[in-house]
């Protein structure tokens, strides 16, 4: 059943006549466009991401700056410290195809290491440095992975694994004598002559993101080079085309990691064919960024809803916001829904700043929906406007019919920046990517009468399981991780995790178990089991003991239901 929530957005609740649709919703085929005209996009088969981020000229000067030693790579030293790593990595017997894996918090090394490996036609798996070694092991067993840059303290445990790893400095200083950082070194500053650079064609696989999708379990992302040309093409520079500031002399705050989607798109590949600067944090601090906007002069913000939180706390207990944040043109805002009281206490002390919100997923290569205001119209509430060349549907989740505007139902997206396939997972892929290429996200949404989109967080239970956000940490898991660990608890009969409303987290996981008959366990046993197999942002934050786990005739965890014991055992 379609569910109208115009309650929630002031959408109007009028019947609408087929005459009356706008141009850019189809009623005959359910298929909205983009408001936005269609962009151009290369068509060289065998054009790879490096040569079309490097082949854009403009007159930046400085491409990142690392906040914590202070020291700067310039656009000009960029490509040449790329090429020296890539000329390293092929002495070192890297070639077209391997996975090398990138464990590593954000870093100016980072897109250095990135591109360097492209550049020889491998591929790129990232993942948090956080990560247990539960989870490492079965990324670099899931995608073979061959070599791996990485901190001093994993190089052994990688090793273990059979992958040749490579220990990279927090900072950049070439002249540092610590023996660990020789291997690193030796590779960026070596002087082995030219790499020989491989056919590399648009389709070839660039990057292996993992990502939960709708539902189950972690699954590779296959990346190509194709994908990530669109991504800079339909997001990051056709939003900076939409402004009438220079690229080049933007300055943006790099706290959303690298190894996430949504600062891969942006701080390691798409603004580094702008010209602009990027100003690194390996870790969050909120009095720091605020230091580091003033002394750097950032103009850009992108952030996630916890950050945008402690942002406005900040500024609220500032004596003088004009002047502590006077540089400061846009806070974006992505990976979860933002809420209405935040945005309005975001322009209570920061009324001079541009606030915008988007939607993108792994799937899509962080390609989707992005906010726009202007004087005539500013929908801060928003996730934005389709971005070009991309096409989505409504559907609804009962009937499996599209939806007219006005209308919440689950989001289909189509367009050159949806991903390849799931890595060694052709049931997840066919679940995911119907036979016309639409990627069912999971996400419920709805369309108003301009076009822009709004995201239910009240719905998004009903189809989307893909657990708790630890937005702090920026990571998503599911919880069918969490519940096979549960279970396999020798005192644990049965398990589920569902998330819950922090006001600091966004949501933290709480676990729903059932224990064997005489046994013991209690919260803190169960949350210290689990803690000691996944990484930290995924820990068991609560856990409900009950006497059965609701489940539908066909096995599956009724969530909704759990939600509603959850929260009555609240208002107890």
């Amino acid at each position: 059943m379609a569910t109208s929530l115009s309650s929630h957005i002031s959408l109007q609740t009028s019947e609408s006549k087929i005459s009356d649709f706008p141009n850019w919703y189809s009623p005959e085929t359910g298929i909205y466009s983009s408001k936005h005209p269609s962009i151009s996009l290369p068509t060289d088969p065998f054009l790879d991401i490096v040569s079309f981020v490097f082949s854009h000229k403009h007159d930046g000067v400085t491409a990142l700056i690392d906040s914590s030693s202070g020291y700067s790579i310039p656009y000009s030293k960029l490509l040449p410290l790329i090429q020296s790593m890539a000329s390293g990595l092929h002495r070192l017997g890297v070639s077209q195809g391997d996975v090398v894996l990138l464990l590593l918090p954000n870093s100016s090394h980072f897109p250095i290491i990135f591109f360097s490996i492209l550049y020889l036609g491998a591929i790129v798996s990232a993942m948090n440095p956080l990560s247990s070694t539960i989870e490492i092991k079965k990324q670099v067993s899931d995608c073979s992975v061959r070599f791996a840059f990485t901190s001093l303290e994993k190089i052994d445990q990688l090793n273990n694994l059979g992958v040749h790893a490579i220990g990279v400095p927090q900072n950049i200083d070439f002249d540092s004598e610590n023996i660990g950082f020789s291997a690193f070194h030796e590779l960026i500053g070596g002087r082995f002559g030219k790499a020989p650079r491989p056919v590399i064609r648009q389709q070839d696989t660039a990057v292996i993101m993992y990502s939960s999708g709708t539902t189950g379990v972690s699954k590779g992302v296959v990346l190509t080079h194709g994908n990530l040309i669109a991504m800079v093409e339909l997001f990051v520079k056709f939003e900076a085309s939409q402004y009438e500031y220079s690229s080049s002399k933007n300055v943006y705050l790099a706290v959303v990691p690298m190894f996430h989607i949504y600062g891969l798109s942006l701080f390691v590949v798409g603004l580094l064919s702008l010209g602009s600067t990027i100003v690194l944090m390996r870790r969050f601090d909120g009095n720091e960024a605020v230091k580091l906007i003033d002394y750097y002069g950032v103009t850009h913000f992108p952030l996630v809803p916890p950050i945008l939180t402690t942002l406005v706390m900040i500024a609220k207990g500032a004596t003088n916001t004009e002047n502590s944040f006077k540089s400061l043109k846009q806070v974006s805002c992505g990976a979860a829904p933002t809420s209405r009281k935040i945005i309005e206490d975001f322009f209570q002390v920061l009324p001079h700043v541009d606030f915008i919100q988007g939607y993108g997923m792994t799937e899509t290569t962080a390609v989707g929906t992005r906010g726009f205001n202007t004087q005539q119209c500013h929908k801060y509430c928003s996730i934005g406007l389709l971005a070009p060349n991309m096409q989505a549907k409504v559907m609804d989740w009962n009937s499996g019919s599209p939806l007219r505007p006005e209308y919440y139902g689950e989001l289909w997206l189509k367009g050159p920046a949806i991903m390849q396939r799931y890595l060694n997972n052709d049931v997840a892929t066919k679940m995911a990517i119907d036979k016309d290429g639409w990627l069912r996200t999971g996400d419920i949404v709805c369309f108003d009468e301009d076009g822009y989109l709004y995201v239910s967080d009240r719905l998004k239970e009903i189809i989307k399981y893909n657990g708790y956000q630890a937005w702090l940490s920026y990571f998503t898991t599911t919880p069918a991780d969490l519940e096979a660990i549960l279970i396999s608890h020798p005192h644990i009969l049965d398990a589920a995790v569902i998330g819950e409303m922090d006001e600091v987290y966004g949501e933290i996981p709480v676990a729903f178990v059932v224990t064997r008959h005489g046994s013991t366990l209690n919260q803190e046993d169960v949350m210290g089991f689990v803690a000691m197999q996944v990484a930290p942002y995924k820990k068991i934050r609560k856990v409900v003991f009950t006497k059965s786990i609701p489940k539908s005739a066909t096995g599956k965890i009724l969530r909704r239901e759990l939600k509603k014991l959850l929260s009555s055992s609240c208002r107890l």
